[in-house]
C-alpha cells in the first residue's frame, strides 16, 4: 500500500512529484464546462455515468453533474450518490441537519449568530471542516442545488494538488511551511460561555499515510484565525493569497442550476454573495453532506476502472 514514503507530495520525493506534475497537467481541464457530466438520476447512476464522473474526479478532484430531477427536493439525492463512490461516514457538524444533510438557505437565526453559510452574503475561500480534529477530517463533500438564488451564488474551485503544484513550482519552502503541524490554529469556538469547539492546530497541507493522497485544510478568514507567527509562514501565506485571488485559468466558476451538484474531494471554493426573491417563491436552496471518506477511485495510485466496473 502506498505511504507518504511513495508520495509525490512529499518534498523529498522531487523525481515523483516531477512525473506526477507531468500527468497532472497533461489533458487538465480548460473551463468548468469540462466538468460537467450529464446524468439522468443521481440517486440511481448508471455504469457509464459513474464512471464519467470518476475520470473527471481522477483528474481534478471534482466533478459537476448535472440531471433532469430539476427542482426536487429529496435529501437522498446527495447520500446516494455518495454512496456510489465509496462516501458513508458523514460529518454531523455543529449545525448540520439531523440527517447531517446540511440544508444551507438563508436563516437569520444562524446568519445572526455568525454562520456565513446561513446568509446571502459572500463566502471567502475555504476547505470544508477547517476547523475539525485530525480524526474527523473532512476528505469529500456533495452539494446538490435544489433552487438557485435569484441572483448570484456562483461558486469558485480550484483543485488543491494544482494549488500545492503552484505553490511548489513557484518556491518549495511555501510547502514546508505549509505543512508544519502548527501552520494553522482556529480558536475556540465560544457562545454564550460555553464552548462549542475546542481550538484546532495542523498543517494545511498534509499527506495521507496510507494512500499518499494530499489534503488540504485552509480559510481565507482573517478574524478568529492565528497562523504561526514566523517569516517563512506569512511569505507562504501570502503567495497563497495572491494566487487564490489572481486570475488563474486553473479556477473554476460555476452557479449550479436546479438538479445540478457537485462532488470533490473537499476542493478550495467560495461563494459570491446572493439575493433571493421572496415575492416569487425564489430562495437558494442547497444541500450540502460532507464526508470523513476520500471519493473511491481518487487516491493518488488507483487505477481507473473500465466503464461497467462498480
Amino acid at each position: 500500500m502506498p505511504s507518504t514514503t511513495a508520495s509525490p507530495f512529499m518534498l523529498e520525493n522531487a523525481e515523483l512529484y516531477a512525473i506526477w506534475r507531468k500527468t497532472k497537467l497533461n489533458g487538465y481541464p480548460a473551463d468548468a464546462e469540462a466538468l460537467r457530466v450529464e446524468v439522468n438520476d443521481p440517486r440511481a447512476l448508471n455504469a457509464t455515468e459513474q464512471h464519467s464522473l470518476l475520470q473527471v474526479c481522477r483528474k481534478t478532484n471534482m466533478a459537476i453533474y448535472a440531471s433532469r430531477l430539476g427542482g426536487l427536493a429529496d435529501k437522498q439525492i446527495p447520500r446516494r450518490l455518495g454512496e456510489r463512490f465509496g462516501l458513508s461516514r458523514l460529518d454531523s457538524n455543529l449545525l448540520a441537519d439531523e440527517d447531517a444533510v446540511t440544508s444551507l438557505q438563508v436563516e437569520p437565526e444562524k446568519s445572526g449568530r455568525g454562520y456565513i453559510p446561513y446568509s446571502n452574503r459572500r463566502l471567502l475561500w475555504h476547505t470544508d471542516g477547517y476547523y475539525n480534529p485530525p480524526e474527523r477530517c473532512v476528505r469529500a463533500f456533495v452539494l446538490h442545488c435544489v433552487a438557485p438564488a435569484a441572483s448570484g451564488g456562483e461558486n469558485a474551485l480550484l483543485d488543491p494538488e494544482i494549488a500545492y503544484l503552484m505553490l511548489r513550482d513557484e518556491n518549495p519552502e511555501f510547502i514546508r511551511a505549509l505543512m508544519a503541524p502548527d501552520a494553522l490554529t482556529i480558536p475556540a469556538n465560544t457562545e454564550e460561555g460555553g464552548e462549542n469547539r475546542p481550538a484546532q492546530t495542523g498543517p494545511v497541507f498534509s499527506v495521507d499515510p496510507a494512500t499518499g493522497s494530499l489534503h488540504m485544510r485552509y480559510t481565507a478568514r482573517t478574524r478568529s484565525i492565528e497562523w504561526k507567527p514566523d517569516t517563512a509562514t506569512r511569505h507562504a501565506v501570502q503567495a497563497l493569497e495572491q494566487l487564490l485571488s489572481g486570475d488563474s485559468p486553473h479556477v473554476f466558476r460555476y452557479r449550479l442550476a436546479a438538479g445540478e451538484g457537485l462532488l470533490c474531494n473537499n476542493v478550495l471554493h467560495n461563494r459570491t454573495e446572493f439575493a433571493d426573491d421572496v415575492d416569487k417563491g425564489i430562495r437558494r436552496l442547497i444541500y450540502r453532506a460532507r464526508y470523513y471518506d476520500r471519493i473511491r477511485g481518487t487516491d493518488i495510485s488507483s487505477p481507473l476502472p473500465l466503464a461497467g466496473e462498480g
